[in-house]
C-alpha cells in the first residue's frame, strides 16, 4: 500500500477551477481498481491551499494512474494555476497488522 500527501498552493482567482478540475480527476480516479481513496481537502483558513490525500493497492498502481488520461488531463489543466510547485509526501502502511510493515 502506498499513500500520498499532496499539499498544492493554487492562485487566489483559480480556486474555483483548481476545484473543478480536481473535482473531476478524483471521480475518475476512484474508478480505477489500484485506487483505494482519493480525498481532495480545502484549508478552512486559506481557502488557496488544498491537500489531496490518495491511497494506492502498490507503488504500481500509482504509476499506472499517472499515465492515465483524466490525471495528464489535470496536471495540464492546473499547471498554471499553482501560486507554487505542489509538494508530495509518500508513506508506507505499518497498520493494520497485514501491511507489509515491521
Amino acid at each position: 500500500m502506498l499513500a500520498l500527501v499532496v499539499d498544492v498552493h493554487v492562485l487566489s482567482e483559480c480556486v474555483d477551477a483548481f476545484r473543478a478540475a480536481t473535482r473531476e480527476n478524483a471521480r475518475n480516479s476512484m474508478q480505477e481498481a489500484g485506487i483505494l481513496r482519493f480525498d481532495v481537502m480545502q484549508q478552512q483558513d486559506d481557502p488557496t491551499r488544498f491537500m489531496l490525500y490518495e491511497v494506492y493497492r502498490s507503488a504500481d498502481a500509482h504509476a499506472l494512474h499517472r499515465e492515465t488520461p483524466h490525471y495528464l488531463a489535470w496536471r495540464d489543466a492546473v499547471e498554471s494555476m499553482m501560486a507554487e510547485p505542489r509538494t508530495a509526501r509518500k508513506f508506507a502502511a505499518c497498520f493494520p497488522a497485514d501491511a507489509d510493515w515491521q
